[in-house]
């Protein structure tokens, strides 16, 4: 039972990283096979700088999976390192969108034409999005701090309204 948890991520890593890599050549394949057959007269050079323009952060994220997340075993089969969780908050979520938002614009790309790559401009936008929420909750947080009463239990409540605390000397 040593390493458990360890083990679980590095399954769990392996698992997730095989599919990514399988749909990736997937997706990039039936792009090439759509693009060479039958949209042939229509794939010229301004089409294959577009590719490789919108289709480059999806394979360097996926690169990147590979490099971080991919576990690595000993000799004797032991995990010598199970890789970072790939079901992390934050950035490598959001990786996991452009990811996806980029296997859709593909897919788009390769039956609707080029036109299609303009959806791939909802990433910055989302982006932008995000940045702008996160700035303004953390700018509201700060201001509002101050400004909010601290709660105060029953008792203190009830001693309030009798008057404040009262001291006792004798």
């Amino acid at each position: 039972m040593a390493q458990k948890a360890a083990k679980t991520l590095a399954a769990s890593n392996t698992r997730r990283l095989n599919t990514t890599l399988y749909l990736t050549l997937a997706i990039h394949i039936f792009f090439w096979l759509l693009r060479a057959l039958i949209f042939r007269p229509s794939f010229a050079r301004k089409s294959l700088v577009l590719y490789l323009i919108f289709s480059a952060p999806q394979l360097f994220i996926q690169f990147q999976f590979e490099r971080i997340a991919r576990p690595t075993y000993g000799p004797d089969g032991q995990v010598r390192r199970s890789g970072d969780d790939l079901e992390a908050k934050g950035l490598t979520e959001y990786m996991w969108d452009v990811t996806y938002w980029t296997y859709g614009c593909i897919i788009l790309v390769s039956v609707l034409g080029d036109w299609a790559w303009w959806w791939w401009a909802v990433i910055p936008a989302y982006s932008a999005w995000l940045l702008y929420t996160t700035f303004m909750g953390a700018r509201q947080g700060y201001t509002d701090a101050a400004d909010v009463p601290q709660p105060t239990s029953k008792r203190q409540a009830k001693m309030e309204k009798r008057g404040g605390q009262k001291v006792q000397y004798r």
